[in-house]
């Protein structure tokens, strides 16, 4: 099996409280004396504290479209990757040298030569190191990147390989866009990283951290319209249809209970649920329809109120919050789950 070695979570280093950020959005996005009250109702019912940053707030109002925001992102994404990959190895007692892959996973903007191969003189990854970007995953990207991760060390199970993450949402608020759908991710999404490393069966060592037993992929029919982007001369523009939480009642049970099944587990064997934190009411929705108990999903939601939803890294986050704090009894199973664009299901079955 594969053996996670470390888990490090990075953040962008400007933090600001709810109320600044929803003041910043209430003068870029809504037209000059417009009334905010439904703006500051979204922001309050998003159960988030504090976000990070990338810029200081007076900057996103001089992003003027697409390839201001994504200048700004190359370099930001190159520096906050980077120290999350240093973090995560030295966590692990690892090198760069050490590195067989790099997965690297945003959706939050873009860059060729990619982020993955800007870090490998940087970090002083090997020349040879295979690379895997990975784009259009959205909040499932950090779930599914860890199930390639997987895939790849089962076929070369000799191999260290690096999972990174970097999503640097607030770089998309559109400007100039008082849609709600603009409202609401303005509202949930801020800026982070995180990497992950791992070691194949054959090269773990002292490596003591869960392993990952299995992982299912589910993109659900007739959904491609309830989250994505619309990429505009302005930028990526926010796809987001209040449908999310019925689509999660109406698929994740059976999901989650057939994945569990083909391996012998059943929902209440499950020691820690680990859940990317899309947003109270996909929370909620989440909590019903696996029928969770009270407290299970704890870790994800002091997330989402500590930082806000980080895209694909957030559930990296939530994975070294439990490893860390409430780690589960050894040799029990975990689930890691996240849903993004598509629309679709990532699950990774863990055993810690």
């Amino acid at each position: 099996m594969t053996r996670i070695a470390a888990v490090h979570g990075a953040l962008a280093s400007h933090r600001h409280t709810q109320s600044e950020i929803t003041d910043m959005v209430a003068r870029t996005c809504l037209p000059e004396g417009a009334d905010r009250r439904v703006l500051d109702r979204l922001h309050r019912s998003a159960k988030v504290g504090s976000r990070h940053m990338t810029l200081p707030l007076e900057r996103y109002g001089e992003l003027d479209g697409f390839g201001a925001a994504n200048d700004v992102f190359i370099p930001a994404a190159t520096d906050l990757g980077a120290r999350a990959v240093q973090d995560a190895l030295r966590l692990a007692g690892l090198s760069a040298a050490d590195v067989d892959l790099l997965i690297f996973t945003s959706v939050t903007g873009i860059a060729t030569p990619s982020i993955d191969a800007r870090l490998v003189g940087r970090l002083g990854l090997r020349p040879d190191v295979k690379r895997l970007p990975l784009f259009g995953l959205g909040c499932a990207g950090g779930a599914a990147g860890l199930a390639r991760m997987h895939d790849h060390l089962l076929g070369r199970p000799h191999d260290v390989a690096v999972l990174l993450s970097v999503e640097l949402c607030s770089l998309t608020f559109q400007r100039d866009d008082a849609s709600m759908a603009n409202l609401v991710a303005t509202a949930l999404f801020g800026d982070g990283a995180a990497a992950v490393v791992a070691c194949g069966a054959e090269r773990q060592g002292e490596v003591s951290g869960p392993t990952i037993v299995d992982s299912r992929s589910h993109l659900y029919p007739d959904t491609g319209r309830v989250m994505g982007w619309d990429i505009k001369d302005s930028g990526f523009q926010v796809v987001l249809d209040p449908r999310v939480p019925d689509v999660v009642r109406h698929h994740l049970a059976d999901d989650v209970e057939g994945f569990l099944g083909d391996h012998g587990i059943k929902a209440k064997d499950v020691t820690a649920w680990v859940c990317h934190p899309g947003g109270p009411k996909v929370l909620e929705a989440v909590t019903e329809a696996l029928d969770l108990p009270e407290g299970a999903l704890d870790v994800t939601w002091r997330h989402l109120a500590e930082v806000g939803n980080l895209s694909s890294s957030s559930v990296l986050h939530v994975l070294r919050d439990t490893l860390a704090e409430r780690r589960p009894p050894p040799g029990t199973p975990g689930v890691l789950l996240a849903m993004g664009p598509g629309f679709a299901c990532e699950l990774v079955l863990l055993r810690w």
